[in-house]
């Protein structure tokens, strides 16, 4: 799309500068003031704001006493998934800090007590200022042990020791077991008789092809978010 420049010389008026630094003057006070006792819009739309209206055109979220929802695909920050006996599904493969482009993971592998087989992540931190965001370790882990899936950010600190999350900030939400979990396929001495059974019997199929509402557990699924959206919003 072409525009017009207007290559005219300047007339009497706009050669003096007075005038128009008065004029300019007027529109910065007049907005100053409008934004000042008028009320203001709370649209975050800025297309869908209403233009030369009494009402302030500013959208300025004062945060963190006025927060935004989130869209409904927003999936979040990071969590351990953790098992039904409250321990991490984690096997300290370290895919995910492999895969991570940010290198932001860090791990420390342990044995279990008493299996020459099955490890635990001793140490598991993310620096969540490094993170991107990406998801990578979430399609990299085999064991379905990190997702993101929370549906909160991050929330912000005025230290960075508070931005690096270990397994004891990023453990929890409901408990996954599968039936192809190889502590519940052999025994697994770090584990009593009695829990593994029931362990056992709370066990479902790995999802071949998982979908939300498969491999989101509830409370997390990202359609839950959305339906959730549009109960705020007042939508069908």
């Amino acid at each position: 799309m072409s525009y017009k420049i207007d290559n005219r010389a300047p007339d009497l008026r706009e050669r003096m500068y007075f005038p128009e630094v008065i004029r300019g003057i007027g529109i910065a006070s007049r907005h100053f003031f409008k934004n000042l006792f008028w009320s203001r819009d709370p649209n975050p739309e800025v297309i869908d704001r209403k233009r030369g209206s009494t009402a302030s055109e500013v959208m300025t979220v004062s945060y963190p006493e006025e927060k935004q929802p989130y869209p409904p695909g927003y999936r979040g920050a990071h969590r351990l998934v953790p098992r039904e006996d409250g321990k991490p599904r984690c096997v300290a493969c370290y895919m995910c800090a492999t895969v991570c482009p940010a290198q932001c993971i860090y791990i420390e592998a342990a044995e279990v007590e008493g299996d020459p087989i099955e490890k635990y992540p001793k140490k598991f931190v993310i620096d969540e200022l490094r993170c991107i965001m990406c998801g990578f370790c979430v399609e990299a882990c085999p064991k379905d042990a990190i997702r993101m899936d929370t549906g909160l950010h991050v929330p912000p600190s005025d230290t960075r020791e508070a931005q690096v999350w270990d397994e004891k900030v990023l453990l929890g939400g409901p408990a996954i077991s599968y039936e192809s979990d190889p502590w519940l396929r052999r025994a697994a001495p770090g584990i009593p008789s009695d829990q593994l059974e029931l362990m056992r019997e709370r066990a479902r199929p790995f999802p071949a092809n998982a979908g939300d509402e498969y491999s989101q557990t509830p409370g997390f699924s990202v359609r839950t978010l959305a339906d959730e959206a549009k109960a705020r919003a007042g939508k069908p």
